[in-house]
């Protein structure tokens, strides 16, 4: 939403907001011109021409019901996403989980190989110093949002699937629904389709991954600290070399490297540019090392996220422990992959704390709780339910100590919980 926003701001448009808590991202809007509130019962502006709103926000949000009382055009984000693209070729990223890394490095590639895109990323984009903007060729690259169906109402002309791991059955009901949704997306792309050669129900598009049968394969022969490997690709083997470490960067960057190559960009070139790429906050993100301490901040909240993520964080760290800090996404989630999570976090972090559980649109199940998934831990002694940000924080700062690594793993709002502790450690 804050990218949107800002993409409306640079179009010199009147920006309005509401959000239930602040935070430098809403800082950030209102040095800009904006004006937020974090009060979501006051009264709309006068003037308004549109209210946009997340598919986040319950349905009984008093702004939201003023806005339908009032005839004020009521629209999905990604609505005024399609806006903001029409008459631009779409390049589209979709999946459960590498789609904003994989959107991040499509759009520094363009940007660094002079094609001046447009895109509106789900998080700011390190070596790009935003997460969108409005360029001046008609290409315009969207992260591109699965959790409600709304990634099907964009003209996209090249569609890019990193994987369709069953997530988000809350809204799909059946995993054969949210399959056939990606596969529905494949379909309406007008271009090229790019998918995980890894997908089944999905038939149309060029493959990528590690297999031989890959129409774009990589070879890969380090993974950390950065990645590096070759990219078999139109007939040629291009080396490949990251600013950034995982398997699971590698191949959002083949998936990358194959969507520039099928625009018609030179390999050597795309590859040359996504080395450029350096990250996107919230993901892998180190907020600092106070007192030896490396503390982490992440978006990961679906088990194959935190397996990606807790794989790299020890094999970056070989001295001290892996301290993971998991904010529970959805209790509908964590009712159904309690016993996931608690075994990657088991093998791969030598410590958990589980936070209180981040309801996004959902209410309440009973009995799910922080400390459901604590009890699907087979050596309880490796994890702890601490549910507010302050006991967890004053419980992390006693316990890490130099050579740890702390990580935050959440699609919430753990990131002011990540903040806190640096503050505390420093303090220590």
């Amino acid at each position: 939403m804050s990218a949107i926003a800002s993409v409306f701001l640079d179009q010199g448009f009147r920006v309005f907001g509401s959000d239930p808590k602040a935070s430098p991202t809403v800082d950030l809007l209102i040095s800009r011109g904006a004006k937020v509130t974090t009060s979501q019962i006051d009264p709309l502006p006068e003037g308004i021409d549109a209210f946009i709103f997340t598919g986040a926000l319950k349905e009984d949000n008093p702004q939201y019901l003023e806005a339908q009382r009032l005839g004020i055009p009521v629209l999905h984000r990604s609505q005024a996403l399609a806006y903001l693209a029409r008459g631009k070729r779409i390049i589209a990223v979709a999946g459960a989980h590498g789609k904003t890394t994989t959107t991040g490095m499509i759009a520094t590639a363009l940007s660094k190989m002079g094609a001046d895109p447009s895109f509106v990323n789900g998080s700011p984009i390190s070596a790009l110093g935003t997460a969108a903007k409005i360029g001046k060729s008609d290409l315009f690259v969207i992260e591109a949002d699965e959790s409600d169906g709304s990634f099907l109402l964009y003209d996209t002309e090249v569609a890019v699937i990193t994987n369709v791991d069953p997530d988000h059955l809350d809204f799909w009901e059946t995993e054969e629904r949210y399959v056939a949704a990606f596969a529905e997306f494949a379909e309406k792309a007008t271009g090229a389709v790019v998918r995980w050669n890894g997908i089944e129900g999905v038939r149309r598009g060029i493959t990528y991954g590690l297999e031989e049968d890959s129409n774009v394969m990589l070879n890969l022969s380090e993974v950390s600290p950065r990645v590096k490997g070759t990219v078999d690709i139109a007939g040629v083997t291009v080396p490949l070399e990251l600013a950034v470490a995982g398997k699971h960067n590698a191949l959002n960057a083949t998936a990358a490297m194959a969507t520039l190559v099928g625009l018609g960009f030179n390999p050597v070139r795309a590859s040359e540019a996504l080395a450029q790429f350096t990250g996107t906050s919230r993901r892998f993100e180190l907020l600092g090392t106070p007192q030896g301490v490396a503390v982490y901040d992440d978006y990961a909240h679906h088990p194959t996220e935190v397996h990606a993520t807790l794989a790299m964080a020890k094999s970056l760290n070989t001295t001290g422990r892996v301290i993971a800090v998991h904010q529970p996404h959805q209790f509908s989630r964590t009712q159904l992959r309690a016993d996931e999570f608690a075994g990657i976090f088991e093998e791969f972090a030598d410590f958990t704390v589980v936070l209180d559980i981040y309801a996004a649109r959902e209410e309440p199940i009973p009995g799910v709780t922080g400390q459901f998934i604590v009890d699907k831990f087979s050596n309880q002694s490796k994890a702890k339910h601490i549910g507010g940000f302050a006991e967890a924080t004053d419980f992390l700062a006693s316990f890490a100590q130099p050579g740890d690594s702390v990580i935050f793993l959440s699609g919430g709002d753990a990131y002011i919980a990540a903040n806190l502790l640096v503050q505390k450690l420093e303090a220590r």
